[in-house]
């Protein structure tokens, strides 16, 4: 099978794509182009392997789609779907897909929904199981959020799987980020040590855009089309006050993907700051010296930051939320006190409005595009399913869709690169190059 083992620096990298046996049953999709298993060759350099500096290397993939021969009897199969972690635009379109085109392409008996999270497996929560037919998601796709609820936090492995085995599940797809995908990782180890023949296919979603080798997930864009309407409100009511500045805080733990990227949208943005791309208050390339020039020579600043951003800043809280992530420091609380505090100092009226539009961002229902993204990424995650593959996500890569391992979207979290080209064009459109470790080696 197509697959490339990659080593360098100590970092291994396998694209074998795990398999439950061989594919004996013929598929009932004759209607449709059969995808074999050649593989596809593509070219990553150090936007996906950090490792590779200025090289570039030719990995091979398997393609995603259907198969002309199945591991699992469509009339004998029965399906569960389960949503974790954040809510993210898109999420009950990809559930739509998944249960349409396992009952009306393959005519799977049963698709079942497993609610809030991976608690839903759990017997204590006592949580129901719903079944999914094309009638109940027909129309869910025009609503946010997700129709099964979600949750967060680890659950036993064992018990996930035992719940599996009662309910003679073939086939588990787990819409989630890197928790989730995590989570899903240890249930196929579970699996595979009973000797079980139960597919686990993922669906990474992250609003963060963090998932590694992922591009794009899903939501993205539409979370950045809403972020833009909040940068937009906030650079009116900058534009209507003598020295007014607006603060937008947006999503982004680790990632700056989404203020990058709403900021190269609207063009109004004057200085964003993100998790890697450190930064200071005070001195020479500082942002209070720096957004005082801009104050006094155009009267008017929009400033967008990641909340993950300037962590360095901010005291430790030493506290981990229910997925095990760090609680962070409330930058735009520093951010607000810390403008306050300089302008008052030297005598500089201001006003400052602050807009916080997180949960707003990731609760709307997904764009056309990204619908009609979540439409494959479910219809190919089927695919995946029951041809008997496991232990793999379906994703985007280089506008191919590809079946990546769990082990590889789970190695690290994937980071805005700030010696990229598009950061510096992020750079070029807010024009804060002259903050400090805005430009990676300049401040060496």
């Amino acid at each position: 099978m197509p697959g490339t083992r990659f080593e360098k620096d100590g970092l291994v990298i396998d694209t074998t794509i795990p398999h439950l046996g061989p594919a004996k049953i013929p598929s009932p999709l004759v209607y449709c182009h059969h995808t074999n298993d050649t593989g596809v060759p593509l070219y990553l350099d150090s936007e996906f392997i950090e490792e590779l500096a200025g090289e570039s290397t030719a990995l091979n993939f398997e393609a995603a789609g259907p198969r002309r021969n199945l591991y699992f009897d469509p009339s004998k199969a029965k399906c569960a779907i389960v949503t974790c972690g954040g809510l993210c635009p898109g999420i009950n379109d990809v559930i739509r897909a998944i249960v349409m085109e396992a009952r009306h392409a393959y005519d799977v008996p049963a698709v079942l929904g497993i609610r809030y999270g991976l608690e839903g497996f759990i017997p204590k929560y006592r949580h129901d199981v719903v079944e999914l037919t094309p009638d109940v998601v027909s129309d869910i796709h025009q609503f946010g959020g997700t129709i099964l609820g979600s949750s967060r936090g680890p659950q036993s492995p064992e018990e996930i799987v035992d719940a599996l085995e009662r309910m003679n599940i073939s086939a588990l797809f787990m819409i989630g980020g890197d928790g989730t995908l995590k989570a899903a990782s240890n249930i196929v180890q579970e699996v595979m040590r009973r000797n079980l023949k139960i597919s686990v296919i993922g669906v990474p979603k992250t609003i963060d855009n963090d998932i590694n080798f992922i591009s794009q997930s899903f939501g993205f864009e539409t979370a950045v089309y809403k972020a833009t309407e909040a940068i937009q409100c906030a650079h009116t009511e900058a534009i209507g006050a003598m020295n007014g500045i607006g603060l937008v805080k947006l999503m982004g733990r680790e990632s700056g993907f989404i203020a990058a990227h709403a900021t190269l949208s609207l063009k109004e943005v004057n200085f964003v700051l993100i998790p890697e791309a450190p930064f200071t208050l005070h001195g020479e390339g500082g942002l209070l010296p720096t957004l005082e020039r801009r104050l006094r020579a155009r009267a008017h600043a929009v400033i967008v930051v990641a909340e993950g951003a300037g962590q360095n800043l901010l005291a430790d809280t030493g506290k981990k939320d229910a997925s095990g992530n760090p609680i962070l420091g409330d930058i735009a609380q520093l951010l607000r006190a810390e403008i306050k505090a300089y302008c008052d100092e030297r005598g500089l009226p201001h006003t400052l409005k602050y807009i916080d539009p997180s949960y707003i961002i990731r609760s709307v229902p997904a764009n056309a595009n990204d619908r009609v993204y979540c439409g494959f990424l479910g219809q190919h995650a089927v695919h995946a399913a029951m041809a008997g593959r496991t232990g793999m996500v379906v994703a985007k890569l280089m506008d191919r869709y590809v079946h990546l391992p769990l082990e590889l979207v789970t190695l690290r979290r994937r980071k805005l690169n700030i010696r990229s080209d598009y950061w510096r064009a992020v750079l070029e459109s807010t024009g804060q190059a002259e903050l400090a470790g805005m430009v990676p080696g300049l401040d060496e």
